[in-house]
């Protein structure tokens, strides 16, 4: 059960190893629903370096390396197969690399010439047996999703993100893809008898994951974010999580919704990337 205390959340090693184990999780079911529902598509996950490299297409976001060089050294072998799991498919190598990851690995990039592309914040919270949200906006109701809804939960988050991530059919298929996981939850939130944002959650040794919070554009302003991550935080404390994690941008609405809901960053990943 979660603990009953709030308590202080130490940003550690430990901490650092379940979050991207579970993230790592997140991506290897990506992988495999997707090559379920799309057999040509070539998706697939393999443990490597201490972390998960996972291929989805080659215009995917969820197509990188997630929790490398967070169970020891990182040795040039392992980058040299790391590499190839993502050269022999077409793909430029994207690792998104965790500042408590072992000293090695950064150093073995460097010296291949890898180059920063972006930074994203890692933020965490724990989960209280007993959630007090705080009073939400009139007028916007937040429901879990159906199955059936897959395709609207999917096409109203892709348009929330505007221009990060467009209505494409790949887009709104990657999405759809994350909610059918078996252990992920859906959030839509209504304005007016309209979808206006929606979110989701999946599960992973009492870690509890959450991603795609976002607005449509037109709802933006109301709330509707804030009603989306309180609905999943509730989801998280029924399926007795201990810890919740989010991803943002460094400085963005998203983060200063997610931190008025008691998140904070725990650490700040990188995203290395190399072309070939």
């Amino acid at each position: 059960m979660p603990d009953q205390t709030w308590g202080v959340l130490l940003s550690d090693s430990s901490l650092a190893r379940r979050i991207e184990n579970a993230d790592a999780a997140v991506g290897v079911t990506s992988a495999e629903i997707h090559a379920r529902l799309h057999p040509g598509s070539g998706a697939v996950a393999e443990q490597i370096a201490g972390g998960v490299a996972v291929f989805v297409g080659l215009d995917s976001p969820l197509t990188q390396s997630i929790g490398t060089g967070m169970r020891g050294a990182v040795t040039s072998a392992d980058v040299d197969r790391l590499e190839r799991f993502f050269t022999s498919r077409g793909a430029a190598v994207h690792i998104e690399l965790c500042p408590l990851a072992d000293p090695s690995l950064t150093e073995e990039l460097g010296r291949r010439g890898y180059r920063l592309q972006e930074f994203t914040n890692v933020l965490v919270r724990k989960i209280r047996v007993i959630e007090t949200p705080p009073a939400g906006s009139s007028g916007i109701n937040a429901q879990i999703c159906l199955p059936a809804d897959a395709d609207l939960w999917a096409r109203t988050v892709a348009l929330g993100f505007g221009g990060e991530l467009d209505q494409s059919g790949e887009n709104v298929a990657v999405l759809r893809d994350l909610f059918l996981q078996p252990d992920t939850k859906g959030v839509l939130a209504w304005v007016d008898g309209r979808p206006a944002g929606g979110g989701a959650l999946t599960v992973h040794d009492g870690v509890a994951a959450i991603f795609g919070a976002s607005t449509v554009p037109s709802f933006r302003r109301l709330g509707v974010q804030s009603a989306v991550i309180r609905a999943l935080i509730n989801l998280a404390v029924k399926a007795e999580c201990d810890i919740a994690y989010t991803l943002t941008r460094p400085g963005s609405a998203s983060q200063r919704n997610v931190e008025r809901q008691g998140f904070r960053v725990a650490y700040t990943r990188c995203t290395m990337v190399r072309s070939f």
